[in-house]
């Protein structure tokens, strides 16, 4: 008995006293051992034993007889309950001793020992691991939601705004924003996009102007005219003109369209007038707006002042056209026109009876007939009828669609030359009814999922008939192929193909040896010239279109902020995109020489992109009572892009107001346009920093007062230009914008 219980006595005196054995077979002995009769049991640790201490009062009436540890050396100690057992021991349900890096059980039994994770560190693993696949899926998101249907649109928009309801819920943040200056849309956090207030059918004057979208910089000054007559004078009512939104307008709509009616139709300039105003047409307005192919149209022109031909009513009218817009032209740039101040009106009067009067409109339209519609369109942009200039280039659109020019051509009884022609008539539409759509705030007339027309081929029609650029226009694997080199993959085939988001997963086919080699030829003999910048002016395009879509239709007033921003986001990346693609000679800030005007036209319009893309983060701000940066970093960072982006576009004008350089570098024709829109941002800018009473920054100011000059300079000759300056020095006045202007402002 004491080879089994070695430590049974600890005072001498009990040395005579039985020792009992309480250990019963089949149960383990107790881990601490019970206090003998003379003995009182502390709890407090002994580091000897790991057990706990004995004390002996000496003269205790009330010994206890200790029952001692069993003494065999070799078994384990036991440890008690442990924090953690291996795998091992777990699955199969037995104590582990939980020692590390291998227990006593697996060592003895040559089990492979491990540990796996607590449950808190798999719970944060688990969260780590959710939380990235939110983030992939937001990414995905934000690519395809600009390129969704209506119908999936509005789907994805309501799990959002549940799931961001559930979040402010449970975060117990407030569901609602601070009410706006004044009302805007319900539910629309960037304006008034989905419902009007105007009766656009009062009088003659709205009738002239019409509706004017969210898109429009006329829709940005009269929000913050708006703005400022509340903040002297209340609520809107008596004191503000029933036709306020016009003031805001400065094109010339309201002004009448002169159509002679006693123009002799067969009327024609001597070939020497003649002859320089079609240089000059195909010189500044041809390389941005193909309408006309160049080569078949000069082989015509020359057999009619030869007297080999009799050409027919519609090629005389663009014939005409095209001097009406020359016109317009040389008498802009000499300030005094040689002929008379009437001399385009009265082409254009030639034109309009040759093709567009009496019942032309009923009459099936043909390719020279959606020439003409285009033409016209485009003149009576340069004169600033930017609604009747809408309207008939939504005809010609119609009219395009009409004749299936919207859609890729197979025909083999068309000449690969002209299949290319009809390419560049669609695209040069396409473009202008963009640009004039961003002018008067409206929606294009034609869906963009309609269209399967390739781009144009980047090269100059002189080029067409060598074999490189015959092959590549005839094999459409080849063209694909080239494409996807020189733009963005979205935009390498076709409208269509373009609605798919880029994805650096997905590879596009490998094209067949034959058309994989009639790319790389075609490529060795490509160099800048007008038509690689027609190419990237139609991607622009594209950009812009998506943005009117999607940021600025009926439909985008009843999106949340959230989805919002994510269009924005995703446009954002697709115009960066574009000019991550850009080659060097067409860079803004380091091209050739040679591509000057090639190069402004892309710099204005990708600023004027931009700005549209960002524009809605201005308004948001705008539109709120206060405004803490630091409350919503998206907005702010967007809003200073926009702000930053209007004044990259004045760093593009010179310092002072020179005529040379609107008409010979500039695209003369919407430099007002890009003006006011430019100058519209920066007035919200200077507003919200007035409001938020912080200091200017320099460069806003020096815009401004750039915009000023120039508008002022331009006035002189241009009604539309002249307008816009009272425009702004309306808003000039204002002592909120006055007061911004004159605080001190830092570098």
């Amino acid at each position: 008995m004491s080879d089994s219980f070695p430590f049974s006595s600890l005072n001498p005196s009990s040395q005579d006293e039985p020792v009992y054995s309480w250990v019963a077979p089949g149960f383990p002995q107790p881990s601490l051992p019970l206090a003998a009769p003379s003995e009182q049991i502390s709890h407090h640790p002994d580091p000897l034993t790991n057990g706990p201490s004995v004390v002996s009062p000496e003269n205790s009436l009330n010994s206890k007889v200790a029952i001692p540890r069993s003494a065999n050396s070799t078994a384990a100690p036991n440890r008690g309950r442990v924090s953690r057992a291996c795998e091992s021991c777990r699955d199969q349900k037995v104590k582990c001793s939980g020692h590390r890096p291998i227990c006593q059980r697996c060592q003895e039994t040559g089990t492979p020992c491990s540990y796996g994770d607590r449950k808190r560190e798999k719970l944060a693993r688990r969260l780590s691991d959710l939380s990235a696949r939110v983030q992939t899926f937001e990414t995905l998101l934000q690519n395809i939601y600009p390129n969704l249907d209506s119908l999936a649109a509005q789907y994805v928009e309501q799990i959002l705004s549940d799931q961001y309801d559930n979040e402010q819920t449970s975060s117990h943040l407030p569901s609602e924003l601070p009410s706006p200056l004044f009302d805007a849309a319900p539910g629309s956090p960037i304006g008034a996009i989905d419902f009007t207030s105007e009766d656009f059918n009062r009088d003659e004057k709205i009738q002239a102007m019409g509706f004017v979208g969210e898109h429009s910089e006329i829709a940005w000054i009269y929000r913050l005219k708006r703005i400022l007559h509340q903040f002297h004078h209340g609520t809107l009512g008596q004191g503000l003109d029933r036709n306020y939104v016009t003031t805001a307008n400065y094109f010339l709509d309201d002004s009448e369209v002169t159509v002679l009616s006693d123009v002799d139709l067969s009327q024609r300039p001597p070939r020497a007038v003649a002859d320089s105003l079609v240089e000059s047409y195909f010189h500044i307005v041809h390389p941005y707006f193909p309408i006309i192919g160049k080569v078949t149209f000069l082989g015509q022109y020359k057999s009619y002042y030869s007297a080999l031909v009799r050409p027919g009513k519609r090629w005389l009218a663009i014939l005409n056209l095209i001097f009406a817009v020359a016109t317009k032209y040389a008498r802009d740039l000499s300030k005094v026109a040689e002929a008379s101040v009437e001399d385009h009106a009265v082409y254009f009067s030639r034109a309009w009876k040759l093709s567009m009067g009496d019942v032309a409109l009923l009459d099936h339209p043909n390719l020279q007939q959606v020439q003409v519609e285009g033409l016209s369109a485009f003149y009576l942009m340069t004169v600033g009828q930017a609604n009747r200039s809408w309207r008939v280039s939504g005809i010609s659109i119609q009219s395009a669609v009409t004749m299936g020019l919207n859609l890729r051509n197979e025909s083999s009884i068309i000449q690969f030359t002209s299949r290319e022609t009809r390419y560049r008539v669609w695209w040069s539409l396409y473009v202008l009814h963009v640009s004039v759509c961003v002018m008067t705030g409206r929606l294009p007339s034609s869906t963009e999922d309609s269209c399967t027309t390739p781009l144009p081929v980047p090269f100059v029609e002189e080029d067409f008939s060598r074999i490189e650029v015959e092959q590549l226009i005839e094999d459409h694997d080849a063209r694909t192929f080239f494409m996807e080199n020189l733009v963005s993959r979205s935009s390498a085939q076709s409208a269509e193909i373009s609605l798919i988001p880029e994805s650096p997963r997905r590879q596009s086919p490998s094209p067949p040896k034959h058309s994989d080699q009639v790319a790389s030829l075609a490529a060795q003999i490509l160099t800048p010239n007008i038509s690689l910048h027609f190419l990237y002016f139609v991607e622009l395009g594209f950009i812009m279109r998506r943005t009117i879509d999607a940021l600025y239709a009926p439909g985008a007033g009843r999106k949340s902020w959230r989805s919002i921003e994510m269009v924005i986001s995703a446009l954002n990346g697709r115009a960066d995109a574009w000019l991550a693609k850009l080659p060097a000679d067409l860079h803004f800030m380091q091209g050739a020489p040679t591509c000057e005007r090639e190069r402004l036209s892309l710099a204005l319009y990708f600023y004027s992109t931009k700005i549209l893309i960002t524009q809605p983060c201005l308004s948001r701000i705008l539109l709120q009572p206060s405004w803490d940066p630091e409350t919503e970093t998206f907005s702010t960072t967007m809003a200073a892009m926009c702000i930053d982006t209007a004044s990259r576009m004045f760093d593009l004008l010179p310092t002072s107001p020179d005529l040379a350089w609107v008409y010979h570098l500039s695209p003369w024709w919407c430099i007002v346009h890009y003006i006011m829109q430019a100058t519209a941002v920066l007035l919200i800018s200077l507003f919200i920093r007035e409001k938020a009473n912080t200091i200017q920054y320099p460069r806003t100011i020096d815009g401004v007062t750039k915009a000023s000059n120039w508008l002022s300079y331009l006035a002189v000759m241009d009604p539309s230009a002249q307008r816009a300056w009272a425009v702004c020095q309306d808003l000039f006045t204002h002592r909120e914008i006055e007061a911004a202007m004159k605080s001190p402002s830092q570098s």
